[in-house]
């Protein structure tokens, strides 16, 4: 997968920039506060429809206009797209080759991508949720079906959470609506659980070799996987009967809080060294870093064997998170047959044969030029 080109209009500090990018490796060099990282939001947005940062849509839009336009000609398995996403002060409207997209989950999978930011040390220190959106963001682009179940169980999720305040407040409501509600919850959290332990399982297979290639640290890496409910087995029947166990066994505790207690809403992961080692709690930030920026390139080939193509690697100030040593391992790594985004705040300490063989773009108050 290859963005071709890229045209942003009144988004975040730009007026507009029309850019042509390489199908290998692309260097954006600025100072601090410059818009590097603005451009690999445009990126982001242009294939997940939303922001890596916190904020509303409107957000986007530069300071004093009405709408912020993110474009993008992307080539994915020879065919090529137009992708268009604009914002309005209330609205975010989404085209595929000029035609509207009404469905959000018809349009994710047309370009896909894997972003790594100083932020990300949050994977680990941060809470469940946080990982919980990681594992979304990659199986919605990687599966179709698991972005619409996992859609659809949240639906079901509030309905069952609004019905379960109704029965605690009201005793003549029907209990056997909420037992269908759960059997609709109990039927899209299977095909859940099964996907992220499916691809977590495939994440365990890479993580550690590129963790090892990378910080030449040979200690085992892996990512243990922390349901909130007890699971021997992620066998669709098995599944099927320990969740609707579990729901039967807490139906006053869930009533009480006027909440769903349980199911993947409720998921954890964990980074682990060694066995037993939590890398929230005993690793450095270095290593943890280096345990993140595993983990994502990790998610490189499941993509590739999954969609028949590599998504493209965004990168953010990322030279500034690792030695030299490191710096270099992972260009050495992801200068192989992928488009990666990179932004920096200088060159030094880069191989003229990298810099050689990368398209290298100048940012500057509110401008992008190609060197």
């Amino acid at each position: 997968m290859i963005i071709r080109s890229l045209k942003v209009t009144n988004f975040r500090n730009y007026d507009n920039f029309n850019i042509t990018l390489g199908s290998k490796m692309n260097i954006f060099i600025g100072n601090n506060a410059s818009g590097k990282t603005n451009i690999l939001e445009s990126i982001a947005i242009l294939g997940l429809t939303k922001s890596f940062r916190n904020g509303l849509d409107a957000d986007v839009i530069k300071f004093g206009r009405k709408k912020a336009v993110i474009e993008g000609r992307v080539l994915n398995n020879k065919q090529i797209k137009d992708l268009k996403i604009e914002f309005l002060e209330k609205d975010k409207n989404i085209f595929v080759n000029n035609k509207k997209v009404k469905k959000y989950a018809s349009y994710i999978s047309n370009l896909n991508i894997i972003i790594f930011t100083p932020n990300d040390l949050d994977i680990i220190k941060g809470s469940p949720s946080i990982r919980r959106n990681l594992l979304n963001m990659a199986l919605s682009q990687i599966s179709y079906s698991y972005l619409v179940t996992y859609n659809e169980y949240n639906k079901i999720l509030k309905t069952r959470n609004e019905y379960l305040k109704i029965l605690f407040t009201n005793g003549i409501a029907d209990k056997a609506y909420l037992d269908v509600l759960t059997d609709k919850l109990v039927e899209k959290a299977v095909l859940i659980y099964w996907e992220r332990f499916k691809y977590l399982s495939l994440i365990n297979s890479y993580i550690s070799d590129i963790y090892n290639n990378i910080t030449e640290d040979k200690r085992l890496l892996k990512i243990e996987y922390s349901p909130n409910i007890s699971i021997s087995s992620y066998e669709e029947e098995e599944l099927r009967k320990v969740l609707i166990n579990t729901y039967k066994k807490n139906y006053r505790r869930e009533l009480s809080a006027g909440m769903t207690l349980f199911g993947p809403h409720r998921d954890d992961f964990s980074f682990i060294m060694d066995n037993n080692i939590d890398m929230k709690i005993y690793a450095s930030e270095g290593q943890q870093k280096c345990a993140v920026l595993a983990y994502k390139l990790a998610s490189i080939p499941i993509f590739k064997e999954n969609n028949g193509t590599n998504p493209v690697l965004l990168l953010d100030d990322i030279f500034s998170e690792l030695d030299l040593t490191k710096r270099n391992k992972l260009l050495k790594y992801v200068s192989r047959d992928i488009q990666s985004i990179i932004t920096t705040t200088d060159l030094k300490n880069i191989s003229k044969k990298t810099l050689d063989s990368a398209v290298i773009f100048k940012v500057n108050e509110g401008k992008v030029e190609r060197s």
